[in-house]
């Protein structure tokens, strides 16, 4: 039973107010003296950075349950979260590296891993610099621009679809079919947006495999070739091929658009530290986690308790589902000194922005490098960047996070 404090706290995240400032509600929920409970999603919500990481780092909580329920259960759990007669959606997306657990988890993961290293991501720079180049000077004619739609929604597909080996020509679906798949995970859907999910899977996965056809007959120097590789030895199956591509170009897509987008809101909100960053362009790594920190473009995850276990200072039995606001975590003053106020050079900074334990984002460091290369030389190309709208709207829902547009004025320096 709830507290009469926690009676009080409305959580909404498909409401208007919930979009504007959903920090107020976690702050009052991190006052409770227990953890959250949401009850229209039967979970238990975490929002105290120890609590959050204790979980994440935990190996007993897993992502899913079906290691201890049985099919009949495992059925209705996904009737009750209408994750049903999705045969292309069950088949790739709800069984992917980010869905799966044990010796699968560990086997997809270290494939994965064997890619994703900071060598190779830093080889990426030359490529991105010069993508990036080439948005800008085709927009810097302009005195304003949607941040968001005008440029941050074309560099991610571009550049996870360069490493991966899609074609520069193919990204707006890319970008198209991943935003419908991933919006389907956060709460409120329904059977339209259920529909949408089904459709944008088959078609990528369609595409998918013309892609992994050219590779078998002509491989090339890019991740989808040494991913068919591993299939050939063993090492994965056709469908996890499948899937493994798919969720990298999905993982990293709209999450980088919002947090491109909430970034440059900040320094913007915080025109002090705009102008430290262009001062000190040293501090630009520190900036970058800062953006990560301070709008976590992920902010929930969730975590289902294998055996009785104490989260924050209560017992909850086996089978409990525990909510991991990552973006909550992220401004506990537990940790983080005015969590609310965005500082570019802030150190340490231990968020949690990437997740944690065997669930934390192998993408990490090509997103860092993106934020890097895009903001410095934003910085260096615009002596001024303003804000056209003083608020600018942002995304409900409680998985993402980040403006649905950024209107801006510059001025090239």
């Amino acid at each position: 039973m709830q507290t009469d404090s926690a009676s009080q706290i409305i959580l909404d995240p498909q409401s208007a107010a919930f979009a504007v400032d959903p920090h107020a509600v976690y702050s009052a929920m991190r006052r409770l003296s227990e953890p959250y409970f949401w009850a229209s999603a039967d979970t238990w919500m975490l929002t105290k950075v120890a609590d959050v990481e204790a979980v994440a780092l935990n190996k007993t909580m897993l992502r899913n349950n079906e290691e201890f329920i049985d099919d009949v259960d495992r059925k209705a759990q996904q009737r009750a979260i209408n994750f049903q007669d999705m045969p292309y959606h069950e088949r790739f997306v709800q069984v992917n590296l980010l869905e799966s657990e044990g010796a699968t988890h560990a086997r997809l993961r270290k494939v994965v891993f064997r890619e994703f290293t900071p060598a190779m991501i830093a080889r990426q720079r030359p490529a991105i610099q010069a993508f990036v180049d080439g948005l800008l000077e085709g927009l810097s004619d302009r005195d304003e621009i949607d941040f968001v739609g005008d440029f941050a929604a074309h560099v991610p597909g571009h550049i996870i679809g360069r490493v991966l080996g899609v074609p520069d020509e193919d990204a707006p679906k890319l970008r198209h079919w991943s935003e419908e798949v991933v919006r389907y995970f956060d709460v409120g859907r329904g059977d339209a947006d259920k529909a949408r999910a089904e459709l944008a899977t088959k078609e990528f996965y369609e595409y998918l495999l013309i892609l992994v056809a050219e590779r078998e007959a002509a491989p090339q120097e890019d991740l989808l070739s040494r991913l068919v590789a591993y299939r050939d030895a063993g090492q994965l199956s056709q469908d996890e091929l499948i899937s493994t591509a798919m969720l990298i170009l999905m993982a990293g897509h709209g999450s980088t658009i919002d947090v491109l987008g909430s970034g440059l809101h900040a320094l913007l909100r915080f025109p002090d530290q705009h102008q430290k960053l262009r001062q000190d362009p040293k501090l630009m790594k520190t900036a970058v986690q800062e953006m990560f920190r301070y709008e976590s473009p992920l902010p929930y995850f969730h975590r289902f308790a294998t055996e009785e276990t104490e989260v924050g200072g209560k017992v909850f039995p086996a089978g409990t589902r525990f909510g991991l606001l990552y973006g909550a975590a992220n401004r506990d003053p537990a940790r983080f000194e005015n969590p609310d106020l965005f500082d570019v050079s802030r150190s340490p900074n231990r968020h949690l922005a990437f997740g944690g334990g065997g669930h934390f984002c192998l993408g990490n460091h090509l997103a860092r490098l993106d934020m890097d290369v895009i903001f410095s030389t934003l910085n260096a190309r615009f002596s001024e960047i303003g804000l056209v709208d003083a608020e600018p709207e942002y995304k409900r829902g409680l998985s993402v996070r980040g403006p649905k547009a950024l209107h801006i004025g510059w001025k090239r320096a």
